[in-house]
């Protein structure tokens, strides 16, 4: 099966080691950086979402109107906005990108962050509402006649778009979450269903939660899996190893300070994170080359589990995860343009062409089996003649 690579979108050069150079929206910066990854070999970006940051879908309506070939991941919460106008605001964004759009929908695991913009339900209340979110926006992209709807969350009479997508029927859905409510809502709706990365059996487990609410809601098919983590790689592995230190020495610092703060309190809400910090607690290194005290240096916030190694190693790691059902991966370093273009000079040509390779291996594999499958047909069919 193919396989994808999804980069981070950033308005600005800060991260969790690094403070930013200039404004939150930095243009310049924007679109340099969406750039790098389009030439090295990236298949999309994602343009996260905060309360307080740079709106997402201008920042990728720019990048699409000035790049060609990569693809947009655009993060979106539902208490942002009512149904009907973000499915015309996401229509008119895959045309503006001519068909590069999924749309990433995010429930909310901290009810300290949803409140800051007025969002006061519950948590597994807002699981009801993106799961109803996301069905009436799938809905308005692909019907043309005006209809009713009456939910538990949204109500609104005789509506229907003038813009659709150019993606037919319909532009992707990712979903992402740790938690049993997570798994009902994205296995019900998703398309891809995204996972922080943690050791393979950790992962393997989440996938077959994943597949089972899909099948549970009455699905044939299944979501596609994607896992991210932060790469963190070198020339050698002691190299490697160094750096990896010295990252965690910058989160380390940069929290003490106060200049990166993800939690209100000492343990974070969602499941997705208690899982990180779980999994660090029990032991720094897992499988080839998962490293955990990135993760625990931030609180587990988001995507925070590093792989460490040279580009070899990182790619073997990869392939891994590959080997369990993750088709798409997400990674993210801390240098945000300078390991873009090392990850994607480096690690991403690895992968796909061992993907590659198996792929071929498998087809061939397959033609000697028809063809030795045909073979035993004709030689019953001749037996049957003589007799």
């Amino acid at each position: 099966m193919p396989v994808e690579f999804l980069g981070i979108a950033a308005t600005n050069d800060g991260s969790e080691t690094t403070p930013r150079s200039g404004a939150a929206f930095d243009k310049d910066y924007t679109l340099r950086l969406a750039r790098a990854h389009e030439e090295y070999g990236w298949d999309r970006v994602l343009f996260a979402y905060g309360s307080g940051s740079p709106d997402p879908a201008p920042a990728a309506a720019y990048v699409a109107s000035r790049t060609e070939r990569l693809g947009i991941l655009l993060a979106h919460r539902p208490n942002v906005s009512y149904p009907t106008f973000a499915a015309k605001t996401f229509a008119t964004l895959d045309q503006i990108s001519d068909g590069r759009l999924t749309v990433h929908f995010i429930t909310g695991g901290s009810d300290h962050e949803q409140r800051r913009e007025g969002d006061t339900l519950t948590k597994d209340e807002r699981y009801a509402r993106t799961r109803e979110y996301i069905g009436i926006v799938k809905k308005i992209w692909t019907t043309r006649e005006p209809f009713d709807h009456e939910g538990e969350h949204y109500r609104f009479h005789d509506f229907v778009s003038d813009v659709f997508p150019v993606q037919q029927p319909r532009p992707g859905v990712s979903f992402g979450g740790s938690s049993p409510a997570a798994y009902a809502a994205g296995g019900a709706e998703a398309d891809i269903y995204c996972l922080w990365g943690e050791p393979l059996a950790r992962t393997a487990e989440q996938i077959e939660s994943v597949r089972a609410a899909a099948r549970a809601a009455g699905r044939t098919d299944l979501p596609r899996i994607q896992a991210a983590f932060r790469p963190i790689i070198a020339p050698t592995e002691e190299l490697a190893w160094e750096k990896a230190h010295r990252t965690v020495g910058a989160i380390r610092e940069r929290r003490a300070a106060g200049a990166v703060r993800h939690h209100r309190g000492d343990a974070p809400q969602n499941t997705g994170s208690q899982r990180l910090l779980d999994i660090a607690a029990q032991g720094e290194r897992y499988d080839r080359a998962l490293w955990t005290p990135t993760a625990a240096a931030t609180g587990g916030a988001g995507n925070s589990n590093a792989l460490v190694g040279t580009p070899e190693t990182v790619a073997r790691a990869l392939l891994d995860y590959y080997d369990l059902g993750v088709d798409i991966l997400s990674a993210r370093g801390y240098d945000l343009l300078d390991d873009a273009i090392d990850f994607g000079r480096y690690v991403i040509p690895l992968v796909r062409e061992e993907v590659a390779r198996r792929d071929a291996e498998r087809a061939a594999t397959a033609t000697a089996a028809a063809d030795a499958a045909g073979q035993g047909s004709r030689v019953l069919a001749q037996a049957g003649e003589r007799a």
